[in-house]
């Protein structure tokens, strides 16, 4: 497939998206990739490769693990596809949660040691504010983000609150918050005709109050990373709409950990700008999924193994 810049949109991948394996083809085809997880092995001091592609998933299944290892093989698929398609630049960028700080390194706007020593960051702070204030998050399917809303302000309680997390798409919503609220949530989900309420296998409560412990030393660390303007817009997570300043990419980067990621509306945002055709780069197919639910239209393709730049 012919890429029209103006027409594509570069995602990358958030937590769940990660499985042992990941990126070591890329890494043993290309040296461009191999360098990328070389340099992570030196800065992070430990074998973060070996991780990647060895295990053992539970290890790699930690947050403080999973985050850089999803944010150093989009780095190494991007970095080979753009060594394959130099001067490629896409119409937008965007990340799902973490995924986020692997699209300012796509964008210019965050150099890829800055991006991993804040991506570690950002999973020690979090799993910290999860041991200090435990939580949860489930899956919504088969209502829309109106119902949701009204069943969490239902559910909550006091300081036992539930909120929308991830607007992901039509008819998949996350929820994240205290445990007895969503305990609360599950039955009043499946009174209002939601087709299943999944709780998810995860020990904390992403995009929720739950992580506002975290947020003045993710603030410090943001502060400290060194962002500069982007060299492509970048679609925010809590504004759903192009950030084309340092500053803009800060304030949206800071207001992430306890705000929802309005994935729907960023991806039709972009669709409606004139992007036709989706690049997934990284591990997985799960934003491609999404992109699909909604709209059938839009073309999709995966970066994150060798044989996978064939189809560029």
């Amino acid at each position: 497939m012919t890429l029209d810049p103006n027409k594509t949109a570069f995602l990358f991948p958030g937590q769940g998206s990660q499985a042992v394996g990941m990126g070591r083809e890329l890494a043993g085809a290309h040296p461009a990739a191999a360098a990328v997880y070389e340099q992570a092995d030196e800065l992070l001091g430990f074998r973060l490769s070996r991780l990647a592609w060895e295990g053992p998933e539970d290890e790699l299944n930690d947050t403080i693990n999973t985050q850089p290892a999803l944010l150093v093989h989009s780095t190494a698929a991007l970095f080979v596809l753009t060594e394959k398609l130099p001067g490629l630049k896409p119409r937008f960028v965007a990340g799902h949660s973490l995924g986020q700080l692997s699209a300012l390194v796509a964008a210019g706007a965050l150099d890829y040691p800055a991006a991993l020593a804040l991506t570690r960051r950002r999973g020690e702070l979090m799993k910290a504010a999860g041991e200090r204030h435990p939580g949860g998050m489930a899956a919504v399917l088969g209502l829309e983000i109106p119902a949701v809303e009204a069943l969490c302000a239902e559910a909550s309680n006091g300081d036992e609150r539930v909120q929308v997390a991830n607007d992901n798409c039509p008819g998949q919503v996350v929820v994240s918050g205290a445990g007895p609220a969503l305990e609360r949530l599950g039955p009043l989900a499946e009174a209002a005709g939601a087709r299943k309420f999944v709780p998810l296998a995860v020990s904390i409560a992403a995009h929720s109050y739950l992580m506002e412990h975290a947020r003045a030393d993710f603030n410090t660390a943001v502060d400290a990373a060194g962002l500069a303007d982007p060299a492509v817009p970048v679609v925010g997570n809590v504004e759903a709409a192009p950030l084309s300043t340092a500053a803009a990419i800060e304030a949206d980067l800071k207001a992430q950990l306890t705000s929802r990621v309005r994935w729907t509306e960023s991806i039709a945002f972009m669709i409606a700008a004139g992007v036709d055709t989706f690049v997934e780069i990284g591990t997985g197919e799960v934003l491609s999924a999404l992109v699909r639910r909604i709209d059938r239209g839009a073309s999709r393709i995966t970066i994150g193994g060798p044989d996978d730049l064939t189809k560029v």
